[in-house]
Protein backbone atom coordinates (compact mmCIF):
# COMPACT_ATOMS: atom_id res chain seq x y z
CA UNK A 1 0.00 0.00 0.00
CA UNK A 2 1.13 3.54 -0.78
CA UNK A 3 0.06 6.12 1.78
CA UNK A 4 2.48 8.95 1.13
CA UNK A 5 1.69 11.72 -1.29
CA UNK A 6 3.12 11.07 -4.76
CA UNK A 7 4.82 13.70 -6.85
CA UNK A 8 3.68 14.47 -10.42
CA UNK A 9 6.88 12.84 -11.70
CA UNK A 10 6.11 9.56 -9.90
CA UNK A 11 2.56 9.61 -11.21
CA UNK A 12 3.90 9.91 -14.75
CA UNK A 13 6.24 6.97 -14.16
CA UNK A 14 3.34 4.84 -12.98
CA UNK A 15 1.32 6.00 -16.00
CA UNK A 16 3.99 5.03 -18.51
CA UNK A 17 5.57 2.02 -16.91
CA UNK A 18 2.80 -0.31 -15.81
CA UNK A 19 0.94 -2.87 -17.93
CA UNK A 20 -1.09 -4.58 -15.21
CA UNK A 21 -4.73 -5.60 -15.68
CA UNK A 22 -6.99 -6.31 -12.71
CA UNK A 23 -5.25 -4.93 -9.64
CA UNK A 24 -5.93 -5.50 -5.97
CA UNK A 25 -4.20 -3.30 -3.41
CA UNK A 26 -4.48 -4.00 0.30
CA UNK A 27 -2.93 -2.32 3.30
CA UNK A 28 -3.53 -1.08 6.81
CA UNK A 29 -6.11 1.53 5.80
CA UNK A 30 -7.85 0.31 2.61
CA UNK A 31 -8.58 -2.50 0.20
CA UNK A 32 -8.62 -0.94 -3.28
CA UNK A 33 -9.50 -3.05 -6.34
CA UNK A 34 -10.15 -2.41 -10.02
CA UNK A 35 -13.38 -4.13 -11.09
CA UNK A 36 -13.26 -2.98 -14.72
CA UNK A 37 -12.89 -5.81 -17.29
CA UNK A 38 -9.60 -5.99 -19.19
CA UNK A 39 -11.61 -5.80 -22.42
CA UNK A 40 -15.00 -4.25 -23.20
CA UNK A 41 -17.02 -4.53 -26.45
CA UNK A 42 -17.26 -1.31 -28.41
CA UNK A 43 -20.59 0.53 -28.23
CA UNK A 44 -22.05 3.30 -30.44
CA UNK A 45 -21.91 5.88 -27.61
CA UNK A 46 -18.20 5.32 -26.90
CA UNK A 47 -19.09 5.54 -23.19
CA UNK A 48 -17.54 2.93 -20.89
CA UNK A 49 -18.13 2.30 -17.18
CA UNK A 50 -14.97 2.21 -15.05
CA UNK A 51 -15.54 0.51 -11.70
CA UNK A 52 -13.58 0.10 -8.47
CA UNK A 53 -14.02 -1.13 -4.91
CA UNK A 54 -12.57 0.93 -2.06
CA UNK A 55 -13.22 -0.55 1.38
CA UNK A 56 -11.85 1.23 4.48
CA UNK A 57 -10.16 -1.08 7.01
CA UNK A 58 -8.87 1.32 9.67
CA UNK A 59 -11.04 2.79 12.42
CA UNK A 60 -8.91 5.96 12.32
CA UNK A 61 -10.29 7.02 8.90
CA UNK A 62 -12.41 10.15 9.31
CA UNK A 63 -16.00 9.41 8.39
CA UNK A 64 -17.08 11.17 5.18
CA UNK A 65 -13.50 11.97 4.13
CA UNK A 66 -13.10 9.13 1.60
CA UNK A 67 -12.81 10.62 -1.90
CA UNK A 68 -12.11 7.98 -4.60
CA UNK A 69 -11.06 9.29 -8.02
CA UNK A 70 -10.15 8.04 -11.47
CA UNK A 71 -7.07 9.44 -13.20
CA UNK A 72 -6.92 9.44 -17.02
CA UNK A 73 -4.44 11.47 -19.08
CA UNK A 74 -3.34 13.20 -15.88
CA UNK A 75 -6.86 14.42 -15.14
CA UNK A 76 -8.76 13.37 -12.00
CA UNK A 77 -12.45 12.46 -12.19
CA UNK A 78 -14.52 12.01 -9.04
CA UNK A 79 -15.99 8.52 -8.85
CA UNK A 80 -19.70 8.17 -8.12
CA UNK A 81 -21.08 5.86 -5.45
CA UNK A 82 -22.52 2.74 -7.10
CA UNK A 83 -25.96 1.44 -6.21
CA UNK A 84 -24.69 -2.14 -6.58
CA UNK A 85 -23.12 -2.36 -3.14
CA UNK A 86 -21.22 -0.71 -0.32
CA UNK A 87 -17.72 0.41 -1.18
CA UNK A 88 -18.35 0.27 -4.92
CA UNK A 89 -17.64 3.28 -7.14
CA UNK A 90 -17.95 3.93 -10.85
CA UNK A 91 -17.74 6.52 -13.60
CA UNK A 92 -19.05 6.58 -17.17
CA UNK A 93 -16.11 7.72 -19.27
CA UNK A 94 -16.45 9.08 -22.82
CA UNK A 95 -13.54 7.67 -24.82
CA UNK A 96 -12.03 10.21 -27.25
CA UNK A 97 -12.36 9.42 -30.94
CA UNK A 98 -9.65 7.25 -32.45
CA UNK A 99 -8.72 5.36 -29.28
CA UNK A 100 -9.18 1.65 -28.65
CA UNK A 101 -7.72 1.46 -25.15
CA UNK A 102 -8.24 3.21 -21.81
CA UNK A 103 -5.17 3.64 -19.56
CA UNK A 104 -5.96 4.84 -16.04
CA UNK A 105 -5.37 4.41 -12.32
CA UNK A 106 -7.36 4.95 -9.14
CA UNK A 107 -6.48 7.22 -6.25
CA UNK A 108 -8.37 7.59 -2.97
CA UNK A 109 -7.93 10.75 -0.90
CA UNK A 110 -8.93 10.43 2.75
CA UNK A 111 -8.20 11.70 6.25
CA UNK A 112 -7.05 9.85 9.35
CA UNK A 113 -7.33 10.98 12.96
CA UNK A 114 -4.66 10.02 15.46
CA UNK A 115 -3.83 11.43 18.88
CA UNK A 116 -6.19 14.33 18.32
CA UNK A 117 -4.69 15.40 15.00
CA UNK A 118 -6.08 14.92 11.46
CA UNK A 119 -3.80 14.13 8.54
CA UNK A 120 -4.42 13.84 4.81
CA UNK A 121 -3.54 10.57 3.12
CA UNK A 122 -4.03 8.89 -0.25
CA UNK A 123 -3.74 5.41 -1.70
CA UNK A 124 -3.42 4.63 -5.40
CA UNK A 125 -3.10 1.71 -7.80
CA UNK A 126 -0.67 1.07 -10.60
CA UNK A 127 -1.79 1.98 -14.13
CA UNK A 128 -4.64 -0.18 -15.43
CA UNK A 129 -5.49 -0.95 -19.08
CA UNK A 130 -8.86 -1.76 -20.63
CA UNK A 131 -9.00 -2.71 -24.31
CA UNK A 132 -11.99 -1.75 -26.46
CA UNK A 133 -12.98 -4.66 -28.69
CA UNK A 134 -14.02 -3.08 -31.97
CA UNK A 135 -14.86 -6.22 -33.92
CA UNK A 136 -16.19 -9.64 -33.17
CA UNK A 137 -18.42 -12.04 -35.06
CA UNK A 138 -19.85 -15.54 -35.12
CA UNK A 139 -21.78 -17.63 -37.63
CA UNK A 140 -25.45 -18.27 -36.87
CA UNK A 141 -25.34 -21.56 -38.83
CA UNK A 142 -22.50 -23.93 -39.68
CA UNK A 143 -23.97 -25.64 -42.75
CA UNK A 144 -26.29 -25.03 -45.68
CA UNK A 145 -26.66 -25.57 -49.44
CA UNK A 146 -25.24 -23.35 -52.16
CA UNK A 147 -27.24 -20.11 -52.30
CA UNK A 148 -28.51 -20.29 -48.72
CA UNK A 149 -28.36 -17.08 -46.71
CA UNK A 150 -26.26 -17.42 -43.53
CA UNK A 151 -26.46 -14.87 -40.71
CA UNK A 152 -23.47 -13.45 -38.86
CA UNK A 153 -23.86 -11.69 -35.52
CA UNK A 154 -21.30 -9.53 -33.77
CA UNK A 155 -20.27 -5.90 -33.49
CA UNK A 156 -18.47 -3.24 -35.45
CA UNK A 157 -19.78 -4.25 -38.88
CA UNK A 158 -19.62 -1.77 -41.76
CA UNK A 159 -21.11 -1.74 -45.30
CA UNK A 160 -17.60 -2.45 -46.60
CA UNK A 161 -17.30 -5.82 -44.83
CA UNK A 162 -17.11 -8.94 -47.01
CA UNK A 163 -17.44 -12.62 -46.13
CA UNK A 164 -15.01 -15.08 -47.70
CA UNK A 165 -15.66 -18.83 -47.88
CA UNK A 166 -12.32 -20.59 -48.39
CA UNK A 167 -11.08 -17.47 -50.19
CA UNK A 168 -14.16 -17.15 -52.41
CA UNK A 169 -15.93 -13.83 -51.96
CA UNK A 170 -19.57 -14.33 -51.04
CA UNK A 171 -22.39 -11.91 -51.72
CA UNK A 172 -22.54 -10.07 -48.38
CA UNK A 173 -25.47 -8.05 -47.03
CA UNK A 174 -24.92 -5.34 -44.40
CA UNK A 175 -27.88 -5.23 -42.02
CA UNK A 176 -26.58 -3.24 -39.04
CA UNK A 177 -23.43 -2.69 -36.98
CA UNK A 178 -24.39 -5.92 -35.17
CA UNK A 179 -25.56 -8.09 -38.06
CA UNK A 180 -24.56 -9.06 -41.58
CA UNK A 181 -25.38 -12.08 -43.75
CA UNK A 182 -24.01 -13.80 -46.81
CA UNK A 183 -25.11 -16.26 -49.47
CA UNK A 184 -23.20 -19.53 -49.72
CA UNK A 185 -21.17 -19.22 -52.93
CA UNK A 186 -21.08 -21.84 -55.68
CA UNK A 187 -18.70 -24.38 -54.14
CA UNK A 188 -18.55 -28.16 -54.30
CA UNK A 189 -21.10 -29.75 -51.99
CA UNK A 190 -20.20 -32.31 -49.35
CA UNK A 191 -17.17 -30.37 -48.13
CA UNK A 192 -16.37 -28.09 -45.19
CA UNK A 193 -14.89 -24.66 -45.84
CA UNK A 194 -13.26 -22.00 -43.68
CA UNK A 195 -15.20 -18.73 -43.35
CA UNK A 196 -13.63 -15.34 -42.66
CA UNK A 197 -14.75 -11.74 -42.32
CA UNK A 198 -12.73 -9.21 -44.27
CA UNK A 199 -12.83 -5.46 -43.79
CA UNK A 200 -11.10 -2.47 -42.20
CA UNK A 201 -7.77 -3.89 -43.32
CA UNK A 202 -8.14 -7.05 -41.21
CA UNK A 203 -9.34 -10.63 -41.63
CA UNK A 204 -11.26 -12.29 -38.80
CA UNK A 205 -11.78 -16.09 -38.83
CA UNK A 206 -15.42 -17.04 -38.17
CA UNK A 207 -15.24 -20.83 -38.18
CA UNK A 208 -16.25 -23.43 -40.74
CA UNK A 209 -19.24 -24.03 -42.99
CA UNK A 210 -20.41 -27.34 -44.39
CA UNK A 211 -21.90 -27.04 -47.90
CA UNK A 212 -24.73 -29.53 -48.26
CA UNK A 213 -25.88 -30.95 -51.62
CA UNK A 214 -29.07 -29.68 -53.22
CA UNK A 215 -30.89 -30.13 -56.52
CA UNK A 216 -32.07 -27.52 -58.98
CA UNK A 217 -34.12 -27.69 -62.17
CA UNK A 218 -34.12 -25.01 -64.86
CA UNK A 219 -36.79 -24.50 -67.51
CA UNK A 220 -36.40 -24.19 -70.43
CA UNK A 221 -33.15 -26.16 -70.71
CA UNK A 222 -31.85 -23.92 -73.51
CA UNK A 223 -32.48 -20.40 -74.85
CA UNK A 224 -32.73 -19.19 -78.45
CA UNK A 225 -33.35 -15.44 -78.70
CA UNK A 226 -33.12 -12.52 -81.08
CA UNK A 227 -31.58 -9.23 -80.00
CA UNK A 228 -34.14 -7.39 -77.85
CA UNK A 229 -36.38 -10.43 -77.48
CA UNK A 230 -37.43 -11.46 -73.98
CA UNK A 231 -38.36 -14.81 -72.50
CA UNK A 232 -38.92 -16.36 -69.08
CA UNK A 233 -36.46 -18.63 -67.30
CA UNK A 234 -37.58 -20.56 -64.21
CA UNK A 235 -35.50 -22.08 -61.40
CA UNK A 236 -36.97 -24.65 -59.01
CA UNK A 237 -35.43 -26.04 -55.80
CA UNK A 238 -36.69 -29.23 -54.05
CA UNK A 239 -37.86 -27.62 -50.79
CA UNK A 240 -39.03 -24.17 -49.64
CA UNK A 241 -36.25 -21.62 -49.37
CA UNK A 242 -35.07 -20.93 -45.80
CA UNK A 243 -35.05 -17.55 -44.06
CA UNK A 244 -33.41 -15.00 -46.35
CA UNK A 245 -34.15 -17.00 -49.51
CA UNK A 246 -31.76 -18.87 -51.82
CA UNK A 247 -29.44 -17.07 -54.22
CA UNK A 248 -28.95 -18.85 -57.56
CA UNK A 249 -25.55 -17.72 -58.81
CA UNK A 250 -25.81 -17.76 -62.61
CA UNK A 251 -22.66 -17.13 -64.67
CA UNK A 252 -22.22 -16.86 -68.43
CA UNK A 253 -19.42 -16.88 -70.98
CA UNK A 254 -21.36 -14.45 -73.25
CA UNK A 255 -22.19 -11.53 -70.93
CA UNK A 256 -22.85 -9.16 -73.87
CA UNK A 257 -25.45 -11.51 -75.30
CA UNK A 258 -27.50 -12.19 -72.16
CA UNK A 259 -29.29 -9.53 -70.08
CA UNK A 260 -30.77 -10.93 -66.90
CA UNK A 261 -31.35 -9.94 -63.24
CA UNK A 262 -30.12 -11.63 -60.08
CA UNK A 263 -31.96 -14.83 -59.23
CA UNK A 264 -33.26 -15.31 -55.67
CA UNK A 265 -35.85 -17.89 -54.63
CA UNK A 266 -37.88 -16.03 -51.96
CA UNK A 267 -38.15 -17.35 -48.42
CA UNK A 268 -40.77 -20.12 -48.21
CA UNK A 269 -40.96 -20.54 -52.00
CA UNK A 270 -39.54 -23.22 -54.30
CA UNK A 271 -39.57 -21.28 -57.56
CA UNK A 272 -38.12 -18.10 -59.03
CA UNK A 273 -38.88 -16.90 -62.57
CA UNK A 274 -36.89 -14.16 -64.26
CA UNK A 275 -36.95 -12.40 -67.63
CA UNK A 276 -33.98 -12.93 -69.93
CA UNK A 277 -33.35 -10.52 -72.80
CA UNK A 278 -31.22 -11.09 -75.86
CA UNK A 279 -28.29 -8.70 -76.26
CA UNK A 280 -25.58 -8.75 -78.90
CA UNK A 281 -25.62 -11.71 -81.30
CA UNK A 282 -23.55 -14.61 -80.00
CA UNK A 283 -23.70 -18.11 -78.58
CA UNK A 284 -22.53 -19.63 -75.33
CA UNK A 285 -23.90 -20.93 -72.06
CA UNK A 286 -25.35 -20.08 -68.69
CA UNK A 287 -23.66 -21.93 -65.81
CA UNK A 288 -25.17 -22.69 -62.41
CA UNK A 289 -22.64 -24.29 -60.03
CA UNK A 290 -23.14 -26.13 -56.77
CA UNK A 291 -26.30 -28.07 -57.60
CA UNK A 292 -26.97 -31.66 -58.62
CA UNK A 293 -23.87 -33.18 -60.20
CA UNK A 294 -21.96 -29.96 -59.63
CA UNK A 295 -22.90 -27.73 -62.55
CA UNK A 296 -25.96 -27.10 -64.71
CA UNK A 297 -25.33 -25.78 -68.23
CA UNK A 298 -28.01 -23.93 -70.24
CA UNK A 299 -27.02 -23.33 -73.89
CA UNK A 300 -27.81 -19.81 -75.17
CA UNK A 301 -27.88 -18.43 -78.71
CA UNK A 302 -28.73 -14.86 -79.69
CA UNK A 303 -29.20 -13.83 -83.31
CA UNK A 304 -29.69 -10.43 -84.90
CA UNK A 305 -33.17 -9.05 -85.48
Amino acid sequence: MHTNRISPARKILFWLGSTLGLFLLTGCDFTLANLTPASIPENPSSIYTIQARAVPKAATIVKGSVDPRLVIDGQEFKLNTSTLGEGLYELDYQLPSGRDEIAYYFIVHYKVESNGSVRDREIYTEVQHTKILKRGASLLANRGPVGARIGVSGRGFTPQDVIYVEGTQAKTVFESVNAISFFVPALDAGKTYRVALGGAGTTTPLGSLRVDPSNLSVSPSNLALRTGQRTSLSFTIPSPAPIGGVLIDVQTDVPDSVIMPEVIVPQGQVNATITVEGGRPGSGNLFVKGFGAGEIVIPVSVTAK
